[in-house]
């Protein structure tokens, strides 16, 4: 190969980029270049050639696509290509008038095809012949497209948040990922970007048809009067030259515009994405042999009819009968049998269904709640949920799966954690639960229940009650947000069975992202992420959020290689949070309102639980305390106060562990952990048997 020649294929090889990126403005400078340069007839034959070959390209990949987003470059294509038509229009016009006189070959040779061969060198033959083209072309073809552009547009741009909605519940069900989420997110974007532009494209192909009518007219009148008037012929032989050109042009802009219009229309009307338009049209039209059947006897009963051409209507008749025979010998025929599965056949790892973390199932009742299109807005709660959860909590929850289940009750529905369900309730769409914070007397219509996340009495009471029980002051919230605020509060009382591995471990990653340092020299060098886990999982179960996550591995930094025990680690981050767990459970006060245990009984309960080698404890002190542990719960919520028992630091775990059955809205503290900037003030004080 020339040295050359091999270097320009090089060259262009690693370029290809490059030169496809140019592509589109050249090709705008080449049309510029048509409109105002003289073209030699060569060069006319050429690119007349390089657009019918373009409008066939164009035609082609429009039926062969299989949904629009395929030929997303379309619009473009569509400007650019009615642009060059139009620009060769003006080269042509322009030699046309200037050599016209001269004979019919003076504007290339594929003009004069066109003029001879299609029309028989008749131009009255060719001025019909282009007059049909431009009203199959402009009444037919670019109209119906124009319309169906612009009514899909507007409905795509209708249906642009409902499937934006889709996609977000698909992903918040878990049944997608977030780059799937975003890819569908883009694509229906970009349909609606499409459809938009082609209501818009449509328009190109309605005026190029208004041109070539224009354009021919403008180049009869204009040749018949500089043939006669300049060149001094007659107006026969100006006639038979310029008319004959005009229209020969004519037809040669008009031909590759009809496929363009056509292949508009084609992308427009386009519906399915499983098949291109060849294979669709035959499955659907002529794979129904009671379709074909009728249409055979119909052309078989016109063939007997006397004079007319029996031998095609004959012909075509037993050819569609035929073929309807045949289609419904193929229907008749037994299936196949399925194939006897093998002993290695059986079973198989894909037919183990992962358990959901986390799910909700619902009575099918309360599908509406999720349904968009009936205004369900469930999804959207529970998405505010786990984003409520992740900023006060400090971790991000796995993604709830929602599934309906017709085993539940019509207004049933039940939280499921790992499998396992962890409570159940009932709700009524169009109904609403009014809620009695406490105090309230004042009578309901409706059925009596209890608010399921709380436990407080409650009514379902329907939208006539609804101002009434307001204005007494209940507290009345619709269906999704009972789901949901039940889903939440489950949420916060399990969160340390939400930590998984895999949320510690995005909980790490997410930490790196913030404090890499920090990270890398804690977990897992010095913690591992097992213990890591164990530590924040020991802090959820007592209700202590895990946000200041620096602080935490802070913690763990210090006293890690002092002790490998998660408990004695989460007893000294406990420590370290001191004043952010005190004031989650009173607020920003300075003076807390403690309960206390009597001095005997506290020795007592440190001696039993706070040597591992001391004596037991005695059932029945254990029944007592958190019989008088609960009570003093009790009593401390009626005055409006937390809930909150003072201990020593060595008891403490035991002690939580002991009361929180009983009572799990009682917190625990330990000495060591109240601020040095905050007060104690003594309340109910727990008394043992002897007292």
């Amino acid at each position: 190969m020339n040295p050359f020649l091999k270097s320009l294929q090089q060259w262009m090889g690693a370029n290809a980029g490059a030169l496809q990126g140019l592509s589109a403005p050249l090709l705008v400078v080449v049309i510029l270049a048509l409109m105002v340069l003289p073209i030699p007839p060569w060069m006319l034959d050429a690119f007349f050639t390089l657009n019918i070959a373009v409008a066939l390209m164009v035609m082609m990949v429009a039926a062969y696509m299989l949904r629009p987003l395929d030929f997303a470059a379309f619009p473009s294509v569509l400007l650019l290509t009615t642009l060059m038509r139009l620009s060769l229009n003006v080269a042509s016009s322009r030699v046309v008038l200037l050599e016209g006189h001269t004979g019919a070959g003076a504007a290339g040779a594929v003009i004069e095809a066109f003029g001879h061969f299609l029309i028989g060198g008749n131009f009255a033959v060719g001025l019909i012949v282009f007059a049909i083209l431009v009203v199959i072309n402009f009444v037919v073809v670019t109209k119906g497209a124009e319309r169906i552009a612009e009514v899909s547009a507007r409905f795509t741009l209708d249906a642009m948040p409902g499937k934006q909605m889709a996609v977000d519940a698909d992903l918040n069900a878990n049944l997608i990922d977030e780059k799937e989420a975003k890819r569908r997110r883009a694509e229906v974007a970009e349909e609606a970007n499409f459809f938009g532009a082609m209501d818009g494209a449509s328009k190109f192909v309605r005026g190029d048809a208004v041109a070539g009518i224009l354009i021919l007219l403008i180049n009869l009148i204009g040749g018949l009067s500089i043939g006669v008037l300049q060149h001094g012929l007659s107006a026969q032989q100006a006639a038979d030259s310029y008319i004959l050109l005009a229209i020969g042009d004519a037809l040669v802009a008009q031909i590759p515009g009809l496929l363009i219009s056509v292949a508009a229309a084609m992308v427009i009307s386009r519906v399915g994405k499983d098949h291109d338009m060849g294979r669709q049209i035959v499955q659907q039209l002529f794979m129904s042999p009671r379709v074909l059947g009728v249409s055979a006897g119909v052309l078989l009963l016109l063939g007997l009819i006397p004079r007319m051409p029996h031998f095609v209507f004959l012909g075509l008749g037993l050819l569609l009968g035929y073929g309807a025979w045949r289609l419904h010998t193929r229907q008749k025929a037994p299936p196949p049998e399925p194939p006897v599965p093998t002993a290695d056949g059986e079973a198989s790892w894909d037919d183990l269904q992962p358990v959901d973390p986390l799910g909700l199932e619902l009575g099918y009742r309360l599908i509406s709640l999720v349904d968009r299109n009936r205004q369900g807005d469930l999804l959207t709660r529970i998405k505010g949920v786990r984003r409520k959860f992740a900023q006060e909590v400090g971790f991000l929850p796995p993604a709830v799966h929602v599934r309906d289940n017709l085993e539940l009750k019509p207004g049933g529905y039940r939280i499921t954690l790992r499998g396992v369900i962890v409570d159940e309730g009932e709700a009524f769409p169009g109904m609403f639960l009014a809620i009695n914070p406490g105090g309230i007397s004042t009578p309901l219509i409706g059925t009596p229940t209890t608010d399921p996340a709380f436990g407080l009495p409650a009514h379902w009471i329907d939208v006539q009650q609804k101002e009434a029980a307001q204005m007494a002051g209940f507290t009345v919230v619709d269906p999704p947000t009972v789901i949901a605020t039940h889903l939440s509060h489950l949420m916060q009382v399990q969160a340390a069975r939400l930590l998984s591995r895999t949320e510690t471990q995005q909980l790490v990653e997410h930490v790196a992202r913030l404090a890499p340092k920090l990270i890398e020299e804690v977990v897992p060098k010095m913690v591992s992420i097992a213990a890591f886990q164990k530590v924040l999982q020991l802090l959820l179960e007592e209700s202590v959020h895990i946000r200041d996550i620096r602080s935490i591995v802070e913690t763990l930094a210090e006293h890690a290689g002092a002790t490998p025990d998660p408990a004695e680690l989460a007893r000294r981050v406990r420590i370290a949070l001191a004043p952010a767990i005190v004031q989650q459970i009173y607020g920003p006060t300075r003076e807390l309102d403690v309960i206390a245990i009597e001095p005997g009984l506290e020795r007592l309960l440190v001696q039993a639980l706070g040597n591992a080698a001391g004596p037991a404890l005695d059932p029945g002190v254990a029944d007592l305390l958190t019989q008088k542990a609960a009570e003093a719960a009790l009593g401390q919520e009626e005055l409006g106060l937390p809930a909150c028992l003072l201990v020593p630091d060595t008891i403490r775990n035991a002690v939580s562990r002991l009361v929180r059955r009983v009572a799990p809205r009682l917190q625990v503290l330990a000495h060591s952990e109240i601020p040095q900037t905050h007060s104690i003030r003594i309340g109910p004080i727990l008394k043992g048997a002897s007292a």
